[in-house]
């Protein structure tokens, strides 16, 4: 007993200048919170990078971008199914449920990759018929696993919004995304990496470890419950939230009338679009020079790799005390400064062209967003009622996201065009050059929208009301 509360204040000391002092029960909390959350991006950033590289063996890079945009339509009948269940089951039984599903399919889909997936002289030569069936695995598969992070990010954050106090999200939710990382740094090179190490010839080995993964957060949730004081589940009560619970009406379209009633919801669904507009750009480019140079689990290896890195580079920035930023200048200069990270980032990405350049890239954008924009985001959700934190984020956390992915990618199928119009040269430099004429006065409205954002959250809190 006095080892375990001598490591615990050791942590605190840690923590301290990072993130803030927390009571004991409060670090108790956001640690148990934080081994949740190190689990599921864990297992997510290990199931991106697989993602990728099996679409792209069973079916082929140039079709990434016709993937992102058919994973819109297709998560339309699962989000509605998502939403019925908020209506009928408390918040609790969801980070049962959603585990549950995710991990049962991720175990059948490591059976259906073992006999889909293989060496590429293989895949190729397979009959016309075996062929169709590889491909539509491959779809299946990627839209799965788009699903996985829309679905299952954005309900653990409007479970810890619901659960969570402004004044204590400001220093606990920077906390609970560093001890995320640990997950993400340690589970793509571990596990993604492991049947490249082992010389597999597929990666379903992977994937049978991720599902058992899955399953294990639902023991980890109902301890996370039981554990907890009641005082800290405790979510922000504002003078008006009764007022507008009577206004809304349930229904699967709730949370879209919802986000297309408040202008600080729109905010939001902004913020999230542009930056994913232009981080799917950089994606696009970044995996088609990867798939040049690996193919196979090798593909899967270096990807998985890359997911890593995203994350020691995002715990070096949490630890490096990032999260000052969004503690001492408050919540709308994180905001503001992400428009202007991404800003300098396109201009580097428009000036260089190699795997090398486009992996720092993607590692930097990535690592950025996660540690200082992202906590930022879902503390905006704090002022808010449990409607908007549950169905109107779920909307823009999965039809923003998939949306703005379309965007970009819509915008990416004009590179294999324009190569065949004007060569792969010229067409390449057509293509750099309306990446330029979009994406920057994309970056600047955002930057007017980061501000509103700021003022009308810090407004919120201030009064102790709630937005919307």
């Amino acid at each position: 007993m006095d080892k375990s509360s001598g490591l615990l204040k050791f942590f605190q000391w840690i923590c301290r200048f990072n993130f803030g002092n927390f009571e004991r029960e409060e670090f108790k909390k956001f640690l148990r919170m934080g081994i949740i959350f190190a689990l599921i991006i864990g297992v997510y950033w290990t199931l991106r990078p697989l993602k990728d590289a099996v679409f792209i063996q069973l079916v082929g890079s140039l079709q990434l971008p016709f993937a992102k945009t058919v994973s819109v339509i297709a998560l339309l009948p699962l989000v509605m199914f998502y939403t019925k269940l908020l209506e009928k089951t408390s918040r609790e039984k969801m980070l049962i449920i959603l585990p549950t599903f995710y991990g049962v399919f991720t175990l059948l889909f490591s059976l259906l990759i073992m006999f889909a997936q293989g060496p590429s002289e293989e895949i190729a030569s397979r009959s016309f018929l075996a062929s169709i069936g590889t491909q539509i695995i491959g779809y299946l598969w990627y839209l799965f696993v788009e699903s996985f992070g829309s679905l299952m990010v954005a309900l653990f954050w409007a479970f810890a919004a619901d659960t969570t106090e402004p004044t204590h999200a400001k220093r606990g939710f920077p906390l609970v995304v560093a001890i995320g990382q640990i997950g993400g740094i340690i589970s793509p090179y571990t596990i993604g990496g492991l049947p490249h190490r082992l010389q597999c010839s597929t990666d379903a080995l992977s994937i049978l470890c991720l599902g058992l993964l899955i399953l294990f957060i639902i023991p980890l949730v109902r301890y996370f419950l039981r554990a907890t004081p009641q005082k800290w589940l405790a979510s922000f009560q504002g003078k008006n939230e009764k007022k507008v619970e009577k206004e809304q009406e349930p229904g699967f379209l709730e949370g879209l009338k919802l986000l297309l009633k408040h202008r600080y919801l729109l905010g939001i669904f902004a913020a999230n679009f542009i930056y994913e507009v232009v981080v799917t750009i950089f994606d696009f480019n970044f995996k088609i020079a990867a798939s040049n140079q690996y193919a196979g689990v090798a593909l899967s290896n270096y990807l998985s790799i890359y997911g890593s890195s995203v994350n020691i580079v995002s715990l070096l920035c949490l630890l490096l005390g990032i999260s000052n930023v969004t503690r001492f200048l408050g919540v709308g200069t994180a905001l503001a400064a992400m428009p202007v990270i991404v800003g300098a980032a396109l201009l580097g990405f428009l000036s260089l062209n190699s795997l090398t350049f486009l992996f720092v890239l993607m590692v930097g954008s990535k690592a950025i967003n996660y540690a200082l924009n992202g906590p930022a985001l879902k503390q905006l959700y704090i002022p808010t009622t449990p409607d908007v934190k549950f169905k109107a984020q779920a909307w823009i956390e999965t039809f923003g996201s998939r949306s703005s992915k379309q965007a970009g990618s819509m915008f990416n199928m004009s590179l294999s065009p324009l190569q065949s119009s004007f060569g792969a040269i010229t067409g390449k430099s057509y293509y750099l050059y309306l990446s330029g004429m979009i994406c920057f006065p994309m970056l600047a409205f955002w930057l007017i929208v980061a501000i509103f954002l700021g003022r009308s959250f810090k407004k919120a809190i201030k009064d102790s009301s709630v937005i919307c």
